[in-house]
């Protein structure tokens, strides 16, 4: 039976509260790390980043962040929200240490 690679969460939560952070958290100091808050976005960003490790699309998967944003948080559509998403995207696809094979 094939290993499914799990995701460092860590890292992944560096690349959302850096790159996406829709509702302004990463002006609380101290970061994730030291917030209540810190699993805000992880069901957003997990499903994005498994979007993007099954080659489904990066624009895909960044729709799926602005439609989180936008729709479901009920945020509405900003002039940085699609180039947040897309930098999320990014920033997830390049991560090389993103994934635990082992």
């Amino acid at each position: 039976m094939a290993k499914h690679p799990k995701i460092r969460l860590s890292r992944l939560r560096d690349i959302g509260w850096r790159h996406w952070d829709p509702i302004g958290l990463s002006d609380l100091d101290g970061g994730w790390e030291n917030s209540a808050a810190a699993d805000e976005y992880d069901g957003y960003l997990l499903k994005a980043a498994g979007m993007v490790r099954r080659n489904e699309g990066d624009e895909d998967a960044a729709q799926y962040l602005v439609w989180g944003e936008s729709e479901n948080m009920g945020l509405g559509v900003k002039a940085d929200t699609h180039s947040r998403a897309q930098t999320t995207v990014a920033a997830i696809r390049a991560d090389d240490q993103l994934w635990n094979e082992g």
